[in-house]
């Protein structure tokens, strides 16, 4: 009988890096695939983005609505806890031998959760991963315990995972999916990529996503504006803002960023613009701005500088062409200062991406094809110990 894998995504960003393995999985005769769409997928203040899976002919099976309706803290948490019911009554009805699932967001830990309480094992992408500004912390270790697969983006990430307790013959780098689309998918030439989001793409422009900070309370309106204040005293320069995700204080950002670009012609905010417009945008861009893992994983592929916004993303492995600052306007504009001079360019224009070689689909798929045609997983885990 074909082994089943069910494939969970709640966003846009995670979908596009899901979307090469859905599609290989898809095609793959030994394997049956089910796709759960949850989170901001199904949330009209985030764009409905599980139309983008649906114009990709991607089968949904299911649509868990986990979001509540409002920005803080508690949402979070009461969100948790339907998606763990959602997901729970989801697996028991559908008991699939295997679920993917990427990354660190709290919907991501309620399907881990639920599904390693019904012992069904999971496969995780991106394990070892710190980022020191945010919650997703400690959901991307949680989600770690709860895994038996683990498929990294670095060898450092690996031995991360490693030192969590997990067996070194479980562990997997292979890369990061976001340089595999940007080395394999044909991007849209810059006309057409202007008259799909009826934008000037003549005038240079920068590429900005700004996040909300989850551990640092209360800052990300502030640190916003401080961007946001940064912003008008550049010169000669466009921006193209994708909105923030659903976490705490995400909608609160996502307005103020509509107000700003209301009256402002050299400006153009988007709710989402897909993996292929994404990185699109990205390919001819100036600059990336902002907090998002995006500026970290996929920007150093088309040597382009990264202006890393305070401490979302810290703790991730950075190419040259990524420069941290504060959240502050005046060190903001002087980052930008740098990654616009001639010399940091060409400091940069030769650089590799620390994130793999491009080929990580093909590696994930023959590892869960090992595993599951040869049926090796053993849900009892022993603890490695890696003193001994």
């Amino acid at each position: 009988m074909k082994k089943t894998i069910c494939i969970v995504t709640g966003t846009r960003a995670e979908y596009g890096l899901l979307r090469t393995i859905i599609k290989k999985i898809k095609a793959n005769n030994e394997f049956n695939i089910r796709v759960v769409a949850t989170g901001m997928h199904l949330s009209k203040d985030f764009g409905l983005t599980y139309k983008e899976l649906e114009a990709d002919d991607v089968l949904i099976d299911a649509k868990l609505n986990v979001l509540q309706n409002d920005d803080s803290q508690k949402a979070m948490s009461k969100a948790i806890g339907t998606g763990i019911i959602a997901f729970a009554e989801y697996f028991d009805k559908r008991r699939p031998d295997l679920v993917i699932v990427l990354g660190d967001r709290f919907e991501i830990f309620a399907a881990a959760t639920a599904a390693a309480v019904a012992c069904i094992p999971i496969a995780h992408l991106y394990g070892g991963e710190t980022t020191e500004g945010a919650i997703d912390e400690f959901f991307r270790h949680s989600i770690t315990k709860m895994s038996y697969l683990h498929f990294t983006s670095t060898e450092k990430y690996r031995q991360r995972v490693i030192n969590m307790g997990e067996s070194p013959d479980r562990v997997f780098n292979v890369g990061a999916m976001g340089v595999e689309n940007i080395l394999s998918m044909p991007l849209l030439p810059k006309i057409k990529l202007a008259q799909s989001i009826n934008f000037d793409l003549e005038v240079p422009y920068a590429l900005v996503t700004f996040h909300p900070v989850t551990l640092e309370m209360d800052a990300a309106t502030k640190q916003l504006e401080e961007l946001l204040a940064a912003l008008d005293e550049i010169n000669g320069l466009n921006f193209i803002f994708t909105k923030a995700n659903a976490d705490a204080n995400g909608r609160a950002i996502n307005k103020r960023i509509d107000e700003y670009c209301k009256d402002r012609e050299n400006t153009t905010a988007l709710t989402s613009l897909g993996v292929l417009r994404y990185l699109s945008a990205m390919k001819y861009c100036e600059m990336v701005i902002g907090n998002s893992s995006s500026g970290i994983m996929e920007t150093p592929s088309f040597r382009k500088p990264t202006i890393n916004i305070g401490d979302r993303q810290k703790g991730r492995i950075c190419a040259k062409s990524v420069i941290s600052c504060e959240p502050e306007r005046q060190a903001i504009l002087d980052t930008i200062k740098k990654a616009r001079s001639q010399q940091f360019l060409l400091e940069i224009e030769n650089q590799e991406t620390p994130y793999g070689d491009g080929i990580t689909s093909e590696k994930i798929i023959a590892v869960i094809k090992d595993f599951l045609g040869n049926d090796k997983i053993n849900l009892k885990k022993r603890f490695y110990d890696v003193r001994g």
